[in-house]
């Protein structure tokens, strides 16, 4: 017998609302197109900040609100990674520290997890770089055949981190949208697409993201979490997750950061939509940058991106090329961090609004590094 979590209470659809059966392979809604939610029933829940120090230093120590039981997941110990106090009041959250070096091993210990659980045979995904090493990996984790498709400028030592863990890799002209194109055109037939919001439980792994902060800041609420933003599953789930941490009563009723969404100057859908006072984003013509991460010109998720920052009361910006350089080398030298190119735009997000007054010095503010910069090298 099919087991899930005993405090699950049905996956629905983020835009129309349409249930959806949990006990099957699930992508996007059936009736529109948007990507599901996968819900809790939190008022059951017995979860205290206070009882998880014994718990396994993973993601999995949230295990009432994740989707599996124990020892029905495929792990290579992901998560809790480090709150790096680098300021005064301005803390670093290292997401290089997860397995393959990026958050998306949190999303994707859980997204293979499901899909084997649920009777997947094989996975894909398209990847802009981290998605698919972390893919990769824990397919091979979960001994399930793995085809991913880059962007053929992607830097080698992605397609050579994803053939290292016997995936097989398709470099494609264009973009990551082309990618996913050409994975639904060409890839294997019996692969269950696993691309970023087209199943639900990527986003349940990147929510832990937002359990960690408010649990190494001893129940506190960030005022301000910058956080970079290219297809947007780590902020969307971060956004859910502190609705769920209210309603487990770990933090006040309406209590959340003010989330800034930082993207490239060359590739920022959501900064424009924003501005524009926009409730949906549209392709973004020609991307370009070099924090691979962001570039993603048509987020499946870019309007639960703008109702997470409209809630919040947070916002959206641009980092242009050089500003986003800079500032990498500049967090690295002072702080000792491993910082990425995505990385490097959030914290020039936070020197412009440090200089403009949008951030004061009391403000206890989160920059996320979402990765290693080893890989850009």
């Amino acid at each position: 017998m099919l087991r899930l979590s005993p405090h699950l209470d049905g996956v629905r659809c983020f835009a129309c609302g349409l249930a959806h059966d949990p006990r099957t392979l699930l992508g996007v809604c059936t009736a529109c197109g948007m990507p599901l939610r996968v819900d809790y029933d939190l008022a059951a829940i017995r979860l205290h900040r206070g009882a998880l120090g014994g718990r396994t230093p993973s993601l999995w120590r949230y295990r009432e609100v994740l989707p599996l039981v124990e020892g029905d997941e495929v792990t290579l110990t992901e998560g809790c990674t480090p709150l790096v106090p680098v300021a005064r009041n301005v803390w670093v959250k290292d997401e290089a520290r997860n397995p393959t070096g990026s958050f998306k091993a949190r999303g994707m210990a859980v997204a293979v997890s499901m899909a084997k659980h649920l009777g997947a045979r094989a996975l894909a995904a398209p990847s802009a770089g981290n998605a698919a090493g972390a893919l990769a990996a824990y397919g091979a984790r979960a001994a399930l055949p793995v085809t991913v498709a880059m962007p053929e400028d992607t830097p080698r030592v992605f397609f050579e981190e994803c053939r290292h863990y016997g995936a097989t890799v398709q470099a494609v002209p264009g973009t990551i949208s082309d990618a996913g194109r050409f994975l639904r055109e060409h890839g294997p037939r019996d692969a269950f697409d696993v691309s970023t919001l087209r199943e639900p439980y990527r986003i349940e792994g990147k929510k832990t993201m937002a359990y960690e902060l408010v649990e190494q800041m001893a129940g506190e609420v960030p005022d301000v979490v910058l956080y970079p933003t290219g297809g947007g599953t780590g902020l969307i789930g971060m956004w859910k997750a502190f609705h769920e941490m209210a309603a487990l009563g770990w933090i006040p009723a309406g209590a959340m950061p003010r989330f800034v969404a930082v993207q490239a100057a060359g590739c920022a859908p959501v900064v424009r939509a924003f501005e524009r006072g926009e409730e949906r984003t549209a392709p973004w013509v020609d991307p370009e940058t070099r924090a691979y991460g962001l570039r993603v010109p048509a987020p499946l998720g870019g309007f639960l991106c703008l109702r997470a920052l409209r809630e919040s009361r947070g916002t959206a910006v641009a980092v242009d090329e050089g500003e986003l350089g800079r500032a990498a080398a500049a967090l690295a030298a002072s702080s000792g961090i491993d910082v990425c190119p995505e990385g490097g735009a959030a914290w020039a997000a936070l020197e412009r609004f440090r200089a403009g007054g949008q951030v004061r010095d009391s403000d206890r503010v989160v920059v996320f590094n979402t990765g290693t910069g080893l890989k850009y090298r």
